[in-house]
């Protein structure tokens, strides 16, 4: 369980979030805030549970204060934090509203054997349209105030920073294994056999689990090389070094799925266009969005790759296999209620009739989504994600290749294979939200400057008319 030292870092961290905006340009102080918060509060379940309301853990407190001191310091009249166009508003408002139908259609209990788990009300309905509130306010807060080039550069460096910070605290988990939370919060946030990889540990340090912080350690090595890319000759030495000893706490990780996605990225962001980088990024992130799809019609060669895989990896293999016939279970679950769910209380899982124990495992983020929300809910989250890069290729257009920055290029990528993780494991956090809300802020903003200059246009052909 959690020590006092656990709910006293959440508490104090609203005084940190205030701090920082006090000290820094508001861009830099939400990125910070938001970041630093992921990277060392407690995870759950250290968390405040307040009657009536999800609980408040590392995963919100942070947004929610700089909302709220935002809200104080701007007022009312600060512009608005919905997205600008029809479909981003209609996502969102499916994304926070869709648990209410999820309610509706589950307010019978549903039993296994002897066991069973209560119907929903709605209460249920009112608690998980605040907990979805909380989880988008990262998106709408940068959406808002991180839509220009230099807020999104603000973010690579501070991904970058992140990760060089981060590394130390990674090195030290490599050779005394995972600690550091059993010593300052005082439990293990995760099983501690998942840790040991091939002699050694995998690092897990504040965060959920090692895989978490490969990837983003993963985001800090592809940040680098594009920051090394694209800036000046005075600092690019500096860049290189960190790009390279960034590579190398990547190798060290031991995250075979990170470095895979590091190998593909690092050479589009390094070779490639812009442009085609963000065409790229459309078609990782549809391809993610389209996985279930495909799973539920028997698309995917699971057969193949399990074959392939058992020639060289047959523990790697054993393990995807357990994946797979876990997702088909859950997903067979799903297609009982596959529209909006079954809601909250795990009643979308499998449980032995006897003990009440938990059969399935949920590993990927749709799978969880698919069986509590539908349909409904997986296309409105995983739509929001796709959206800003849907927008950010109708808006930059070739022709308007100099007035983009490039910038949102490696934060597409980054996105998009953010979107590709969450089939196998559930890595939506607060960065995703912060990267996606961005680069939608961005894309409006060139939408807006695209419509202000036909317009112009319209006014001067018919001033030439008349």
């Amino acid at each position: 369980m959690p020590n006092p030292v656990a709910f006293l870092a959440l508490a104090i961290w609203p005084i940190v979030t205030v701090l920082l905006f006090l000290r820094l340009p508001r861009e830099r102080a939400l990125i910070w805030s938001v970041m630093l918060g992921y990277l060392f509060l407690p995870e759950p379940p250290a968390a405040f549970d307040l009657p009536l309301i999800p609980p408040l853990n590392k995963h919100n407190i942070p947004a929610v204060a700089a909302f709220v001191f935002l809200l104080w310091r701007n007022g009312p009249q600060q512009a608005s934090l919905l997205p600008v166009s029809w479909v981003g508003r209609a996502l969102l408002l499916i994304f926070i509203l869709s648990p209410v139908m999820t309610v509706l259609t589950n307010e019978e209990p549903v039993f296994f054997g002897q066991v069973g788990l209560p119907g929903l009300t709605l209460k249920d309905a009112a608690a998980l349209i605040v907990q979805q509130s909380l989880l988008i306010l990262p998106f709408l807060l940068a959406r808002q105030h991180l839509a220009s080039g230099g807020a999104q550069r603000d973010l690579m460096v501070a991904l970058m920073i992140g990760g060089l910070v981060y590394s130390l605290f990674m090195l030290i988990e490599m050779r005394l294994s995972p600690q550091l939370n059993l010593w300052v919060y005082g439990y293990y946030q995760h099983l501690f056999g998942q840790s040991i990889r091939s002699g050694g540990y995998r690092p897990v340090v504040f965060l959920y689990h090692g895989l978490w912080v490969a990837f983003f350690i993963m985001t800090s090595v592809v940040s680098a090389w594009a920051l090394w890319r694209m800036d000046d000759q005075a600092s690019r030495m500096k860049l290189l070094a960190a790009a390279l000893y960034l590579s190398l706490i990547l190798v060290l990780a031991k995250s075979f799925g990170a470095l895979l996605f590091a190998l593909l990225l690092v050479p589009a962001v390094l070779l490639l266009s812009h442009l085609m980088q963000i065409r790229i990024a459309i078609v990782i992130g549809a391809l993610a969005v389209c996985y279930p799809v495909m799973k539920g019609v028997n698309l995917i060669p699971e057969e193949r790759l399990l074959s392939a895989i058992t020639a060289y990896e047959p523990e790697r293999a054993r393990s995807l296999e357990f994946r797979f016939d876990n997702e088909q279970t859950l997903l067979d679950r799903a297609y009982i209620k596959p529209i909006f769910g079954w809601g909250s209380w795990g009643r979308n899982h499998i449980l032995d009739p006897v003990s009440g124990n938990i059969l399935t495992v949920t590993d990927g983020r749709w799978i969880i989504l698919i069986g509590t929300y539908g349909w409904v809910g997986f296309l409105a989250e995983f739509g929001l994600l796709l959206w800003p890069l849907i927008l950010l290729w109708r808006e930059a257009i070739p022709s308007r290749r100099d007035a983009i920055s490039p910038f949102i290029a490696p934060l597409s990528l980054i996105l998009a294979i953010n979107l590709a993780d969450m089939l196998p494991n559930a890595t939506l956090t607060p960065l995703t939200w912060l990267i996606a809300g961005a680069l939608t802020g961005y894309a409006e903003q060139l939408r807006a400057a695209r419509l202000k200059i036909r317009l112009h246009s319209s006014k001067l052909h018919w001033q030439s008319v008349m």
